[in-house]
């Protein structure tokens, strides 16, 4: 016997059996929890972002290898401010969805009927399973398990067979919420904030907290232009994340060595790094008229959004980098590519420009693999900055260093 219930208008009365009271806790759990944590912090204290560039130690390796440091700053981290997760492409019609996970947190993004963007837990209140994967069009979420039904405000439609339940309140049965903004063409999320049922996002206040005094230099840089959405690639890379942080963050240092097709159509000597509150926008001006790259053209942005989003503007092209975390050794690059619309049904240059750029991820790769076995080893603890170019990087991890202090 199933249990069919009323759409309700509010969906977020969760709170009173999110947790469940009766739980007991686990002391060795929790004490494990708070031996990690203090080792975590330890680590943490071997970093001292007071000392200037010049004469700064980079964080030591332990940041980048040890298993507890990756617990904690998922914590300080991740699950903390707001989170750039997808675009509006991906939701760009009523009842589209995407899912994700962002450390341990597996999440939903969706738009109704009304055009309304909501996310989500993607769990079952019932006993856990997920309840989608990818992305696709739905007109509700049924549970693959056992058939629980949520309608896209996350109110619990259907309960299968609990004939006989006793002390079920169907209202404290709705998916957990998630807060959700858009600023541009990007979809992001916030795990710390409280949502209420009015709850209306202020997009300036969303600017000013996702992207500090700087929102108005991506807007006149054309970061929130339309542009036609073309494709996305994933890349799957051993090291830990901040490796390919930090390699994006070195002033453009690493191009000449590793990159050499790119450094060939780029004025190197006209790099230049501005820092922002949390956010880092490096530039670079295309090569003469002779060495230019079409696909580059005239000049380059490279923007770092803390923690983990990159968006670069270049030419008619803006691709941006999403960065998730799997393990102390382990990320997932997410690049989604789009285009001026002029340049859509230029089939022969799309395919050229995504070649050029496959081949530059791909020593990426290399290298921020290579750096991570480099930090593994006996041999390095700790390295330095090249103060001219490594501002960004050190700016990284000055504001890292703030959230896992605090």
């Amino acid at each position: 016997m199933s249990l069919l219930l009323k759409p309700i208008s509010r969906v977020f009365l969760f709170q009173s059996n999110f947790q469940n009271p009766r739980a007991i806790p686990n002391f060795s759990s929790v004490s494990a929890s708070c031996s990690s944590s203090y080792e975590a912090q330890k680590m943490v204290r071997q970093f001292d972002p007071k000392i200037p560039i010049e004469q700064a130690i980079t964080p030591p390796s332990s940041w980048y290898a040890d298993p507890s440091f990756y617990a904690f700053e998922l914590d300080r981290v991740f699950y903390r401010g707001w989170q750039a997760v997808g675009h509006t492409q991906q939701i760009k019609e009523p009842n589209d969805f995407f899912s994700g996970r962002l450390g341990n947190v597996e999440f939903l993004v969706c738009r109704d009927d009304d055009g309304k963007i909501a996310a989500f837990h993607n769990v079952c209140r019932h006993h856990a399973s997920l309840l989608v994967s990818g992305s696709g069009k739905k007109s509700c979420f049924t549970c693959p398990y056992h058939g629980w039904t949520y309608g896209l405000n996350g109110a619990l439609r259907k309960a299968t067979r609990i004939s006989g339940i006793q002390d079920f309140i169907a209202n404290e049965f709705g998916l957990i919420p998630i807060k959700v903004a858009i600023w541009g063409p990007f979809v992001l999320l916030n795990m710390d904030k409280e949502i209420l049922p009015e709850d209306n996002i202020d997009t300036d206040q969303i600017a000013s907290e996702w992207l500090g005094s700087c929102s108005e230099i991506l807007r006149l840089n054309g970061v929130d232009s339309p542009l036609t959405y073309v494709c996305r690639r994933e890349y799957i890379i051993e090291c830990n994340w901040k490796v390919f942080c930090d390699n994006y963050l070195d002033g453009g240092y690493h191009v000449p060595y590793a990159h050499k097709g790119l450094a060939s159509g780029l004025t190197l000597d006209s790099y230049t790094t501005s820092i922002f509150e949390k956010v880092s926008i490096q530039s670079v001006e295309g090569g003469s008229k002779e060495t230019q790259d079409d696909r580059l053209g005239s000049k380059a942005l490279y923007a770092f959004i803390y923690p983990n989003f990159m968006i670069n503007r270049y030419g008619p092209w803006m691709d941006t980098n999403l960065l998730i975390p799997l393990g102390p050794r382990k990320c997932l690059v997410v690049f989604d590519y789009f285009l001026e619309a002029s340049l859509k049904e230029d089939k022969a240059f799309i395919e050229r420009s995504l070649v050029d750029s496959e081949r530059i991820q791909m020593e990426d790769i290399t290298l921020c693999e290579g750096v991570q076995r480099g930090i593994e080893s006996p041999a390095y603890c700790t390295g330095r900055y090249a103060p001219r170019v490594e501002m960004a990087m050190h700016h990284f991890h000055c504001l890292l260093y703030d959230n896992l202090i605090s």
